[in-house]
């Protein structure tokens, strides 16, 4: 059976690489396995279609070195937070057993996209209860974070990772859903301001990037406060 050390839980196909494709690949080339878990097909969006998005998504996963992709065939523009689709969720995460998980900001344009915030939230409790999805060892995993790109009425960052040596494979996996974005001035949770998605995409990364003094960057949220036993080893200059 195989687990995975981090596991990004999103809505749709190709959220996981708008918001945390850097982070992805940066943790597959530190040597961890990494896992996407879609909640939906994309069968509702505009463009494209779902068999399409389906091999995009192969495509992009294979780019930043994710070790397992799987969907759980939610309905897409109506996913729900309900017993049923937090049991859902809970299986998959007591079978991968990852120690960290990603997920959506808490609040977002697209109803799916807060919705899978706290359903993945309440399924990560979900997945310790010994009775729900027997067939799997109870597990929740050390630490829940909330990709916050994009999202500039969230909470400050609690951390933002230097992903300056990923961001060229991130936009590569972006661009694999060409269906989605080629051409596109917006996408997900990207408000537009004219220029071309994978533009604005590079500026907000270099937007967070700023904030730790590097070149490019993604923004995360814990509702926890992040802990540090060593001052001589905090980085980023106040001044």
């Amino acid at each position: 059976m195989s687990t995975v050390d981090v596991l990004a839980i999103f809505a749709h196909r190709d959220d996981a690489e708008l918001n945390a494709g850097g982070t992805l690949a940066k943790v597959a080339r530190q040597g961890s396995r990494t896992g996407i878990l879609d909640l939906t097909q994309g069968e509702m969006g505009t463009r494209g279609s779902a068999a399409t998005r389906a091999a995009e998504a192969a495509a992009a996963a294979k780019i930043l070195g994710v070790s397992v992709r799987e969907n759980l065939e939610l309905p897409d523009a109506a996913i729900t937070n309900t017993p049923e689709t937090r049991a859902a969720v809970a299986a998959v995460i007591r079978r991968l057993k990852p120690r960290v998980i990603i997920a959506p900001a808490l609040r977002g344009r697209h109803p799916d996209h807060h919705v899978t915030a706290q359903l993945v939230r309440d399924a990560c409790f979900v997945a310790g209860l010994a009775k729900v999805a027997p067939e799997h060892p109870p597990h929740r995993p050390l630490k829940l974070l909330h990709a916050l790109s994009f999202r500039e009425d969230q909470e400050k960052p609690t951390f933002i990772v230097n992903v300056s040596d990923e961001f060229e494979t991130k936009l590569e996996a972006i661009k694999c859903y060409g269906s989605q974005f080629d051409g596109a001035i917006q996408g997900g949770e990207v408000f537009p301001n004219g220029e071309p998605l994978y533009d604005i995409i590079r500026h907000q990364a270099a937007h967070y990037g700023s904030q730790i003094r590097c070149k490019y960057g993604e923004p995360f949220y814990t509702s926890e406060t992040m802990r540090v036993d060593d001052l001589m080893s905090l980085e980023v200059a106040s001044f």
